[in-house]
């Protein structure tokens, strides 16, 4: 038996299939991941994200020490609430977890992977000497995503006394109301919202939005709305092995102000200077068949492999996001069960807001 999330009874009576994820009893889905990843494309879907973790980093040196310890710069955010995503880095300059820092007033929320969650508490206790900073988890709340082109008015009818707080928020923006936080952010390439929400008051919250006509979302709409949104999972796009600079997260590495000594940084700038060997690409393939991870892929001047691979709905075909070498075009060839079939390549996202990118 796995964790449970304040939600698990709610999945059991909406008759959630229930899987293990990262030690997590989740709903994969409930009944049908085409209605579920179509009713987020097309309404508004919601899921389950209590596993993440949430960590809220306060003290007078927060500021400095997550500079140090993250690749992207937390002064960049300038306005309460504004948030951005980015890598936590070992020294080779491999991505121990993807996560996003919220800046609130004097202080920063952090919310990071439930698969990755020790290992990431780990490292960032272990950074924490030198720094006069507190690390606080927030386990007494769970996290609902209310994601889709109708997401925000449906969560507004629901939480009517929040409805001007959700209006004032910018994309990438988290605010607080009433022990609860509402953050334009999201895994799914639609608009939205994820919402957390203290655990005595998420049942309820959830039944609502239910009653609103809110679909309920397994883990499998949601990896398939995520990967035709050209976004990463750890473990399968990148990991602790692979550089951020391999795995299309280029734009989420600060190099100003070059005085900023960050956690991998040197090796980063080695492996800049030298010119990064493969590059992050998306693959479209238009005749039958399904691209799954771990598939080799043969393109330029040598090999790389599919990381994440499915059947899209939104296109209805397969798509996968792929590492290849950086001399790439616009073809490659992907070899399914033993055959080399060709495959367009792209640069990602596949979809966005519902549309097709290319």
């Amino acid at each position: 038996m796995g964790k449970k999330t304040p939600l698990y009874d709610s999945h059991i009576e909406a008759g959630g299939k229930i899987v293990d994820f990262g030690g997590w009893d989740m709903p994969i889905h409930y009944g049908s991941q085409i209605k579920e990843h179509n009713a987020v494309r097309e309404a508004a879907g919601m899921f389950d994200v209590s596993h993440m973790t949430i960590v809220d980093v306060r003290g007078p040196d927060a500021t400095a020490y997550l500079q140090a310890l993250l690749a992207n710069d937390v002064a960049k955010l300038k306005e309460t609430g504004k948030a951005l995503y980015t890598g936590m880095l070992n020294q080779d300059g491999g991505v121990i977890d993807d996560l996003i820092v919220y800046r609130m007033d004097g202080w920063y929320r952090t919310v990071v992977n439930c698969a990755t969650r020790e290992k990431d508490l780990e490292w960032m206790t272990a950074h924490t000497k030198g720094f006069d900073i507190s690390l606080t988890e927030r386990p007494e709340l769970a996290m609902i995503a209310v994601q889709g082109p109708e997401a925000i008015g449906m969560v507004q009818k629901v939480q009517s006394e929040a409805a001007e707080l959700i209006d004032s928020l910018k994309v990438f923006q988290g605010l607080a109301h009433h022990g609860w936080f509402f953050a334009r952010t999201g895994y799914t390439g639609e608009d939205g919202l994820e919402i957390m929400v203290p655990q005595e008051n998420a049942a309820d919250f959830w039944t609502q939005l239910v009653e609103a006509g809110v679909q309920p979302c397994g883990l499998g709409a949601r990896d398939t709305l995520r990967l035709e949104a050209g976004m990463n999972l750890y473990g399968n796009d990148m990991d602790e092995s692979t550089s951020p600079l391999a795995a299309g997260m280029g734009w989420t590495i600060a190099w100003e102000p070059t005085d900023r000594d960050f956690i991998g940084r040197a090796a980063l700038e080695q492996e800049k200077a030298a010119g990064t060997p493969m590059k992050q690409v998306g693959l479209v393939l238009e005749t039958r068949g399904v691209m799954r991870s771990h598939q080799r892929v043969v393109a330029g001047s040598g090999e790389g492999e599919v990381t994440s691979g499915t059947f899209s709905p939104t296109l209805q075909c397969s798509i996968a996001i792929a590492r290849v070498p950086a001399d790439t075009g616009d073809t490659a060839q992907v070899d399914l069960r033993g055959k080399l079939t060709d495959v367009s390549v792209i640069k990602l996202p596949f979809v966005r807001n519902g549309k097709k990118l290319f």
